[in-house]
């Protein structure tokens, strides 16, 4: 398991360090939430597609949490993350250590998805394209302004 668990900005996206950790649930309603280990939760809203190998080799499937339709994820429960990057831009991908992507875009009326984690951590994918970014450990609100 990850023992660095804090996020790192960078100038377009944060990259969560959290390689290592397993999926320990899945659930599902009007989104599809997959638990991970250490307190991360990642909650999907908006249509994302599931693909395994390369992206542009593989386009896989789309899951529409709205209408249910993510039995495609299921096997994600027990998949170990290998790498989670949440965009500037609102997207947010994540690969799993059995070459599985999730790839979930920025949506321009509502907001695509979420991810909670400890000690205060949220990053939430804004309507429009945008990131918000907050920690208990100070006022962390990252979003960009459009002037």
């Amino acid at each position: 398991m990850n023992t660095r668990i804090e996020p790192s900005e960078h100038e377009d996206r944060w990259v969560l360090s959290l390689r290592g950790l397993t999926v320990t649930m899945i659930s599902v309603d009007f989104q599809l939430t997959l638990t991970l280990e250490s307190g991360w939760e990642v909650v999907l809203e908006g249509p994302t597609r599931l693909s395994s190998g390369s992206v542009h080799a593989d386009l896989g499937v789309l899951l529409v949490p709205e209408s249910q339709d993510v039995g495609a994820a299921l096997p994600l429960f027990g998949a170990t993350v290998l790498s989670l990057v949440a965009f500037k831009s609102g997207g947010l991908r994540t690969v799993f250590e059995d070459g599985t992507h999730l790839t979930c875009p920025g949506d321009p009326s509502f907001e695509a998805w979420q991810i909670t984690g400890p000690r205060g951590w949220l990053f939430v994918s804004l309507p429009g394209g945008d990131l918000s970014v907050w920690s208990s450990s100070g006022a962390r609100d990252q979003q960009r302004d459009k002037d």
